[in-house]
């Protein structure tokens, strides 16, 4: 017997095969968990990119100050004359001088124009023959009517042939009268074919020239109806347009301010002149005329104008600054104003406070810092988080 251990049953039977995989089918459910997970994680990054963005129109949030924030209302209209007209002639006929052009000053009852007037010349003279004539015919029956009545006297003639003398003689004084009327007549329409200046003024456009024909209230298609536009440059004057909303603001004599946005640098002086008393329907908005306390040659007729009305003297409230921004950007959202901001390529909601009018924009107390950029005018159904193209 030998004393060695039997280690035959520690050997290694490779004729088993071990299997270490799952026995079932959840390696599927894994696998198709973690595609899910891809698909879902691409959706959400792909589809945002490609939905297409809204394009909106954009506006900045601007710090304003010094009297533009110091007023109380701020409202646009235009530089109008006062005193203008549409100088034309009182009779028709073919324009053969014109002695003024654009910018030239006309003092008042000038000669502007002429129309062709042979025609009424030879009507003038015509009747200025015709008082000839009836002027030697009066001397003739007044000398008969005395001769004749000297007869009567004498018994030589009887008493209707006076009267008969009379009457002729009468008659020849009625002769008179009437060649005299159409020499009136003659002369009003030789008048009216001479175009003077109303008042005194500029020349702000020529409205026909020389050659054509000049007609009252352009009654063909081919002719004009005015030949100049001149206007009183002493009776410029603004005409803004205020909104029903903030008409309890502005009153008779209240200082304004004016800015052509032509000098946007130069602030004329000014001061309510009138209120017109009726409001635009459509537009609801009241006219206001604000005249100018100082102005100079740089002041036209048809300028475009802002006007800062002001509750006190601007000097003494210009150190005031004010946010604001057009007031297309403000919306309502249940009830609260808003606006919305856009980061990004896309928009967030946010409430704002805001304040005084400035016509086309309102002042923001709160929700908004100067430089922001919000969408103006946008659409109904806007949402926050949504993409947009502000490129426009």
């Amino acid at each position: 017997m030998s004393d060695k251990p039997d280690i035959s049953s520690l050997r290694i039977d490779r004729s088993q095969k071990f299997d270490d995989r799952p026995r079932s089918g959840a390696w599927k459910w894994i696998v198709g968990i973690v595609v899910v997970a891809v698909l879902v994680s691409a959706y959400f990054w792909i589809m945002p990119r490609l939905t297409p963005a809204t394009k909106v129109d954009v506006t900045t949030v601007r710090m304003i100050g010094g009297s533009d924030a110091a007023a109380e209302l701020v409202a646009t209209g235009y530089v109008v004359a006062q005193r203008s007209a549409e100088v034309a002639s009182k009779g028709t006929g073919r324009l053969v001088w014109l002695g003024y052009e654009e910018g030239d000053t006309v003092n008042a009852n000038a000669v502007i124009a002429r129309l062709d007037n042979e025609d009424v010349l030879a009507q003038l003279d015509f009747a200025r023959a015709e008082l000839a004539g009836a002027e030697v015919d009066t001397l003739d029956a007044g000398r008969a009517y005395r001769r004749d009545r000297t007869l009567l006297e004498s018994g030589a003639v009887t008493e209707d042939i006076v009267e008969g003398a009379e009457a002729r003689y009468l008659g020849a004084l009625t002769g008179i009268d009437r060649a005299r009327a159409s020499i009136r007549a003659a002369e009003v329409e030789l008048e009216n074919t001479v175009i003077r200046a109303p008042f005194t003024g500029t020349v702000l456009t020529k409205n026909a020239d020389v050659g054509e024909i000049v007609a009252p209230f352009a009654s063909s298609a081919n002719s004009k109806g005015s030949v100049v536009t001149l206007a009183d440059m002493n009776s410029l004057e603004v005409e803004a347009d205020v909104a029903e909303a903030n008409f309890v603001k502005v009153a008779v004599g209240q200082r304004c301010e004016i800015i052509l946005d032509a000098y946007p640098d130069v602030r004329y002086q000014g001061f309510v002149k009138k209120i017109v008393p009726t409001a635009d329907r459509a537009r609801a908005t009241v006219q206001t005329k604000i005249a100018f306390v100082d102005k100079d040659d740089r002041v036209l007729p048809e300028m475009s104008a802002r006007v800062n009305f002001f509750i006190d003297a601007p000097t003494e409230v210009a150190p005031r600054q004010a946010l604001v921004v057009d007031q297309g950007a403000i919306t309502r959202r249940d009830g609260r104003q808003v606006v919305f901001r856009i980061e990004g390529e896309v928009v967030t909601l946010v409430d704002v406070t805001i304040g005084r009018d400035f016509d086309d924009n309102v002042e923001i107390l709160a929700g908004l810092q100067r430089g922001d950029r919000v969408v103006l005018d946008p659409p109904g159904k806007m949402t926050s988080g949504q993409k947009v193209d502000a490129s426009r």
